[in-house]
């Protein structure tokens, strides 16, 4: 995978992809990342890349002309073929005016060979970019930056992590958070399905962890983690994400297929709820 930042201050990523997953995967030749400074691609006296709007308004906007010619001088297939699939690569515009990223956009990208990423900065970009130029206009969240760099880091990362090999462990990336996937069932060497007490998200919060030590400052680790009954701690799993989704991202499971099982807990945590607010 080769992923190709296009960005006003290329200084910025001299940090943020030189740890961890990303800096591992790059070093294990399982990505590759360019960085390119746009003014470069400006050849006026001094490099100008941005300009005030047309029909007034405040701030400036990054000017189109270097924007085309530094995303073209990367060979990238025309818009049309990278729209219909036919190329392995994306140009990607990151705006406020977006498409919201998610988990399901980040396995999109990751079946690609190559992802330009463009970043924004100031009020935005000359729209002619986004229409003509760019096939993916993504936003990272619902609130305002100062550049797209800070993005464009987080895309490079949760895409990266998606990437065979890059993890110690390709079962991490099917029991996180937001993850669609399903965990693979193992088998024993007699062909018998071996007991599983983790949950697949799902596209669910995922559930909460805990580790050594056993107790601290008072407080225990829940028994049933420590039981080695597999069945209860799936279930008590279960229920634990499904009570962390409910408290603090409700909005997610309407956007889940619900099995009966959870239906029933969700069911069973509200009888609770109930309870506690009438004592």
């Amino acid at each position: 995978m080769k992923f190709e930042i296009v960005t006003i201050f290329p200084d910025f990523f001299r940090g943020p992809l030189e740890y961890g997953i990303v800096r591992r995967a790059q070093e294990a030749g399982i990505i590759e990342i360019g960085i390119h400074d746009l003014r470069a691609f400006a050849h006026d006296r001094h490099k100008t890349v941005d300009d005030r709007p047309f029909g007034g308004g405040e701030g400036m906007v990054l000017k189109p002309e270097p924007l085309f010619e530094c995303v073209e001088s990367l060979g990238v297939a025309p818009q049309p073929e990278r729209l219909s699939g036919r190329a392995s690569e994306s140009v990607v515009a990151l705006s406020a005016q977006g498409r919201l990223y998610d988990q399901p956009m980040a396995a999109a990208l990751a079946q690609l060979e190559r992802i330009v990423l463009i970043c924004g900065r100031y009020e935005g970009l000359d729209e002619r970019v986004t229409e003509h130029l760019a096939d993916r206009e993504i936003c990272v969240g619902n609130f305002v930056m100062s550049g797209g760099e800070l993005g464009a880091a987080l895309i490079v990362d949760t895409v990266t992590r998606l990437l065979r090999g890059a993890l110690g462990n390709e079962a991490s990336s099917q029991h996180e958070s937001f993850s669609a996937l399903k965990a693979p069932v193992k088998f024993d060497e007699r062909g018998r399905a071996e007991p599983d007490s983790t949950v697949s998200a799902a596209g669910l919060l995922d559930y909460v962890h805990y580790t050594r030590p056993a107790e601290f400052r008072g407080i225990a680790v829940p028994e049933v983690l420590v039981n080695g009954n597999h069945e209860e701690i799936r279930r008590w799993r279960k229920r634990r994400a499904l009570e962390k989704t409910l408290k603090n991202r409700p909005d997610l499971l309407d956007k889940v297929a619900l099995s009966n099982e959870d239906q029933e807990l969700i069911a069973e945590i509200g009888r609770e709820v109930q309870e506690t607010r009438r004592t």
